[in-house]
């Protein structure tokens, strides 16, 4: 079972409250109970800049990937039967994959690794990894915070081709199984896009989390 860090110090802003960019504030920290306070709340942590102070998002729309709605092509499947599925077994490897200052728009400092690593140690933050089972390597994956029914989904990266798809799927699977019933991907890109992920208003957004939040869902695990 996930423990519950102590309380954030910090009082956050409301979700409502972001701009037209959906920046809702600057500052605070990234303890664990700040992180989770936040995204009880709808927000979620990134740079302003590079290596800039923290800002506190809550974009409008905002990207959701439906639980029913994930497309799964004849060559997606093709690709699940080339890697080999685990959780949590490599939760920095993946973190460090997905922070590869050579991609484009890399944003995941020391600092983020650090707070993300503490909140997989307290059981709040997973990995999901897709493994070459000829080679032993990890070829793709991605991380993100569960709490009771939302997953919020961070980072993914591949090497290996499809591997973060295969990751996404096993996540998705994953989560069905356990009575999740949110999945944000924050922003929708035209990759996630083609996988089924749709934009939600932030009212909307906000009112599918109140209820994935009371959700009684099982914990994620590498079970």
């Amino acid at each position: 079972m996930p423990v519950e860090p102590p309380p954030t110090v910090w009082e956050l802003p409301a979700a409502e409250s972001a701009d037209e960019g959906g920046l809702v504030g600057v500052g605070a920290d990234l303890e664990p109970g700040t992180l989770l306070a936040a995204y009880r709340r709808g927000l979620f942590p990134m740079p302003l800049s590079g290596r800039g102070p923290i800002g506190w998002w809550s974009p409008d729309p905002r990207g959701v990937l439906p639980l029913d709605e994930l497309r799964v092509t004849r060559s997606l499947r093709r690709s699940m039967r080339r890697y080999e599925l685990r959780v949590d077994t490599a939760f920095d490897a993946v973190v460090e994959a997905c922070a590869d200052p050579g991609r484009d728009g890399g944003w995941i400092t020391p600092e983020f690794r650090a707070a993300y690593r503490r909140l997989h140690d307290l059981g709040w933050a997973h990995s999901v990894e897709a493994w070459d089972p000829g080679s032993g390597e990890l070829s793709g994956g991605l991380y993100g915070v569960a709490v009771a029914g939302l997953f919020a989904g961070e980072s993914m990266f591949h090497r290996g081709r499809d591997a973060s798809k295969v990751a996404l799927v096993g996540l998705v699977e994953r989560l069905r199984a356990s009575g999740a019933v949110l999945l944000d991907v924050q922003w929708l890109t035209p990759h996630l896009a083609s996988l089924g992920a749709r934009e939600l208003p932030r009212s909307e957004y906000l009112r599918r989390l109140h209820e994935a939040i009371r959700t009684s869902a099982e914990p994620f695990s590498a079970a």
